[in-house]
């Protein structure tokens, strides 16, 4: 039977996920900081997979858990309702725009793309529009692993091996205009990437076309990215046009991220359908949410219900811890908290491409932000990828105790980009101690890689 190699001090481990890559064992974690079992102190620079939008081990929070843990764990939806859904529920709506009112809770990212993906077609399929099953996405994009969600996925490296057991859905591109090297302004360069959206619609059969699903501000495929304001105005306007439904997946930017409650708030663009998880209980529990409004829901029911589901959806404990998340978003003022230390973190970030000019753009919104590493930093060329250049980074950085996340920027088979993502609960000292261990990491990365830096 092989296992995973042991550490020192260490058994060697039953577990697998995606390497054999063994990693310290975690003692406690508090606010932005996380302790081993050896007593490392080490910042929680992306929190984890840009989840622990508040920070660890939140008393609130995890009063509000030990006092469900005590009324009741588990509570099957078809038998009962809880309180700490209801209230969830309502509190949700509460924060968001237009007309999103109706909730359907899931336990995580994948199954909320999922769940807004099967809803739509259902829709489509009681309002008498049974010929709309397509759905454009971007490339690159990610919206789960789940083969309904890894099929509007567009990252090469990770939907390849499983194609012929899914059906593929249509992509165009996404909107890179930070690579553009073109005459046009970037309202132009926005307007031409969504007008891409509506080339493909017609490709296709508007027929056919049951919904475009995007990243309002992109998360681990695109790093980050924003596209010019003028790109989401239009992307509504085509959709209109031709009776698509507009998908937001704001797993990674949603629940204040990005200094709006969701990544969309910034753009006038109302979605028709959101997914939500992530920040949105901030690590506490596995939990998730399709948002719907009463247009897109009551004709489902009508029609004999939603055929969906997930055993664990709407569990008092989940939505119980939360529940307690979004108190301690609104109690402390999180939202405009992540704006203004997203401010302050990304002109520190900007910085750095004076000292290294292998960094060739720094992005984000909020306290949703990469920068990423190129090889010329006029045509953006990427570095070479036999170098897996943000996999080292990340390891550079682990060793000065930081933790960040990275992920190829080109479609998954080139191209290196790093997410910096703290929790919105980071002070400034905590942004200072961040960058003087992300600056160490650099140093390093580039001495092992002979890569050009300069000092300061």
């Amino acid at each position: 039977m092989a296992l995973a190699s042991a550490l020192p001090n260490r058994p060697a481990s039953h577990l697998f996920y995606q390497t054999r890559q063994r990693r310290p064992l975690v003692e406690r974690a508090e606010g932005v900081w996380f302790w081993d079992s050896d007593g490392r102190r080490y910042l929680d620079g992306s929190s984890g997979a840009m989840v622990s939008n508040i920070g660890h081990s939140h008393p609130h929070v995890v009063e509000a858990m030990r006092r469900q843990i005590g009324k009741a764990t588990f509570a099957y939806r078809l038998h009962f309702e809880n309180e700490a859904a209801e209230t969830l529920a309502a509190k949700l709506v509460g924060h968001l725009t237009g007309d999103l009112s109706r909730v359907f809770f899931v336990s995580g990212g994948s199954e909320a793309v999922e769940s807004c993906l099967k809803l739509a077609r259902q829709y489509a399929v009681a309002t008498g529009q049974g010929s709309r099953y397509k759905v454009i996405s971007r490339f690159p994009s990610y919206h789960g692993c789940t083969l309904g969600a890894l099929a509007v996925t567009g990252y090469t490296a990770l939907t390849a091996p499983f194609a012929p057991m899914m059906q593929e859905m249509p992509k165009i591109p996404a909107p890179t205009a930070y690579l553009d090297r073109d005459a046009l302004t970037m309202e132009q360069r926005g307007l031409k990437y969504a007008d891409l959206l509506e080339r493909e619609i017609l490709a296709q059969g508007p027929e056919t076309v049951l919904a475009f699903i995007m990243e309002p501000v992109g998360g681990a495929s695109t790093g980050a990215l924003v596209a010019p304001d003028s790109y989401y105005g239009r992307v509504r306007e085509i959709c209109d046009r031709h009776g698509v439904l507009l998908i937001y997946d704001e797993v990674m930017s949603g629940a204040g991220r990005t200094g709006r409650f969701l990544g969309g708030d910034h753009w006038a663009a109302r979605p028709d359908l959101v997914a939500l998880s992530k920040g949105f209980a901030a690590g506490y529990s596995p939990l998730g949410a399709a948002v719907a409004p009463d247009r897109i829901v009551e004709p489902v029911l009508d029609a004999g219900g939603f055929l969906h589901g997930f055993t664990y959806a709407g569990n008092p404990l989940a939505c119980a811890a939360g529940l307690a998340v979004l108190e301690v978003i609104e109690n402390e003022g999180l939202v405009a908290r992540a704006a203004s230390r997203g401010d302050l973190l990304k002109s520190k970030l900007a910085l750095l491409m004076e000292r290294y000019p292998f960094i060739g753009d720094v992005r984000g919104k909020g306290l949703l932000l990469a920068f990423e590493l190129v090889a010329d930093r006029e045509t953006m060329a990427p570095l070479e990828p036999s170098l897996n250049a943000h996999a080292r980074l990340v390891e550079r950085a682990f060793e000065q105790g930081l933790i960040v996340y990275s992920r190829r920027t080109r479609g998954g088979r080139a191209g290196d980009h790093i997410l910096v993502c703290p929790p919105m609960v980071v002070s400034e000292s905590e942004i200072d101690e961040l960058m003087a261990m992300l600056t160490a990491a650099l140093d390093a990365f580039a001495a092992e890689l002979k890569l050009p830096a300069g000092r300061g």
